[in-house]
């Protein structure tokens, strides 16, 4: 018997955790002999003809497909033109997307025989073991007369009996590397199926430990942990940063979602001292109003965030990741604009502008109703509007995030844009002005160059308030700090420095090393190539960009004032 397992993945360098795992259990617990699982990892980007034909030539007798709110639309499509070419072949769906109206999906899709709810690694391992449909917990199933049959849900499984996937860790080469220690989450918010299993549950550290121990052997460039709250247990979390620090290989980075205000002066002190690039944080903030957070059932002190976060900015040795979602309850503009400049003072790294989605089985949808909340009616069934917020007012956060894709989480303009805060009246309406002006000058959805934003924006800023010629001068900065260019943007005219006073700088530094230290084994026209001078006459200062020592926490370029 042939089973095949699908992944249908958002990009190609992801890589789907459960069908490897399903496998691995399911291989380490039948024992059948003419048992075959197959994995087929695809992308939402390629052709469904392609697809279609290539699962079709794997001729398998079962097919599993893993559903995700980004790819459900499409597995179905898929599933849909294989019943036609593959009718004899038995089709199975799994993951969250499918757990929660699994009676739904069956009368959606006639071409499926069943559903598997909830964790899967039991189930699988059943079906592939050719137990009775009726005898199998966690799933339901189309009977032999079309009736469709919904067995009790499966009791979760214990964690350490769950096979570690990454032994061969060369096939997951340009792939994320995800990794879990612990299912479940202890917080209760309305809008996440997180909250929907309370029975948290952990990896045991020694296997951990263990594991940890590979990806650094490896040097594997990142692995993000998939625990929802990955600190809710202080200890757990205790022993896996010291695990990770004292074992650090240099070059791995970890990947965390936390909840900053569980953070103690332990864990604090801890974190200091790890190599910049070592881990990095995902805050999840959601909003900073208060009703709001209570009536989503949201467990944090805002206050008590933004100090940490502030003190682990002030470390300088870790990437702070923060999120908010607009389209909670109680939330209209103007708390949205205050949630927004709230969590923008903490200055993160990257601010996650996300848009509340209704996921089937949540707390959330059962208040639709209440709320006056309508969302699309197709994955991922994001907000369209709500009590509080307009159609209008979404649409116009949506241009918002677009200008604070581009513009803040790009770290393309940081100096730039600390600058003109002090010229509007909060950032919020910086980034609402900055969306205005782009439709005002049809600048909307086109793919513009790197430079071309660099010109729109300072054609903003000579909107609103002039001083063209300082702020491109922070925009030269901003540009030359992040890319070794040698081609030179049409926004930043000539260098004021000049080619005579380049040259003696180098031919000088060659002998000197006063400022590239580390250069010593490159002659000048190396130095100059992997290094840029630029004279600013407004700030009257020049600067020094040296590519080769950047920062590790923003690739910035490490510079230095000299004196020529």
């Amino acid at each position: 018997m042939k089973i095949l397992l699908v992944a249908i993945n958002a990009k190609y360098i992801h890589s789907n955790l459960a069908v490897h795992t399903l496998r691995a259990y399911a291989q380490k617990h039948v024992h059948r002999r003419e048992l075959e699982i197959e994995i087929a990892e695809y992308t939402i980007n390629q052709q469904k003809d392609d697809i279609l034909r290539d699962i079709y030539e794997k001729a398998a007798d079962m097919v599993c497909f893993s559903c995700y709110i980004w790819n459900i639309d499409y597995v179905k499509s898929v599933v849909r033109e294989l019943g036609k070419v593959c009718p004899d072949t038995v089709f199975w769906l799994g993951g969250p997307e499918v757990s929660y109206d699994a009676e739904d999906i069956l009368m959606q899709l006639p071409e499926v025989k069943g559903v598997m709810r909830g964790e899967g690694e039991l189930t699988f391992a059943e079906l592939c073991g050719g137990s009775a449909l009726e005898d199998i917990e966690g799933i339901t199933f189309r009977g032999e007369d079309g009736t469709i049959c919904e067995n009790t849900w499966r009791e979760p499984i214990n964690l350490d009996e769950v096979p570690f996937i990454y032994e061969d860790i060369e096939a997951f080469e340009h792939k994320i590397i995800y990794y879990e220690t612990s299912r479940g989450c202890p917080f209760s918010c309305s809008y996440c199926l997180s909250s929907v299993d309370k029975r948290l549950r952990f990896r045991s550290l020694p296997i951990v430990k263990q594991e940890l121990g590979v990806f650094l052997k490896k040097e594997v460039p990142q692995v993000k942990f998939v625990d929802r709250t990955f600190n809710c247990s202080r200890n757990h979390a205790m022993e896996i940063w010291k695990y990770i620090a004292e074992h650090d290989n240099g070059i791995t980075n970890f990947h965390f979602e936390i909840a900053a205000d569980l953070l103690n002066e332990e864990a604090l002190a801890l974190i200091k001292t790890m190599r910049p690039g070592l881990i990095q944080l995902e805050i999840g903030v959601q909003s900073t109003n208060e009703k709001t957070i209570r009536e989503i059932k949201r467990t944090m002190d805002f206050q008590k965030v933004s100090q940490i976060v502030r003190t682990i900015q002030n470390m300088g040795n870790i990437h702070q990741h923060l999120d908010l979602i607009a389209g909670l309850p109680f939330e209209d503009m103007e708390s949205f604009s205050k949630s927004f400049d709230d969590v923008y003072a903490l200055k993160p790294h990257q601010l996650q502008l996300g848009f509340l989605k209704v996921l089937k089985g949540s707390y959330m949808e059962e208040k639709k109703g209440e709320y006056e909340l309508a969302c699309k009616s197709e994955p991922p069934y994001e907000v369209l509007y709500t009590k509080w917020l307009s159609y209008r007012d979404v649409q116009k956060l949506k241009g918002i995030e677009e200008m604070v894709e581009v513009y803040y989480n790009s770290r393309q303009f940081e100096h730039t844009l600390s600058a003109l805060e002090k010229k509007v009246s909060s950032p919020f309406y910086m980034f609402e002005g900055l969306w205005q002006y782009y439709k005002k000058n049809n600048l909307c959805h086109i793919q513009h160059k790197r430079s071309a934003r660099y010109e729109i924006l300072l054609g903003f800023i000579d909107d609103i308030c002039g001083q063209a010629e300082t702020f491109k001068e922070l925009l030269v900065y901003d540009y030359y700090l992040r890319e070794n260019a040698k081609t030179r943007p049409i926004f930043a005219g000539k260098n004021a420095l000049g080619k005579e006073k380049m040259r003696q700088f180098y031919e000088e530094e060659v002998i000197r090393h006063r400022y590239l230290k580390g250069y010593e084994a490159y002659d000048k026209n190396q130095m100059r190539k992997m290094t840029h001078l630029e004279y600013f006459p407004v700030l009257n200062k020049t600067v020094l960009f040296d590519y080769m020592h950047r920062n590790p926490i923003n690739y910035e370029a490490y510079t230095c004032e000299i004196i020529i």
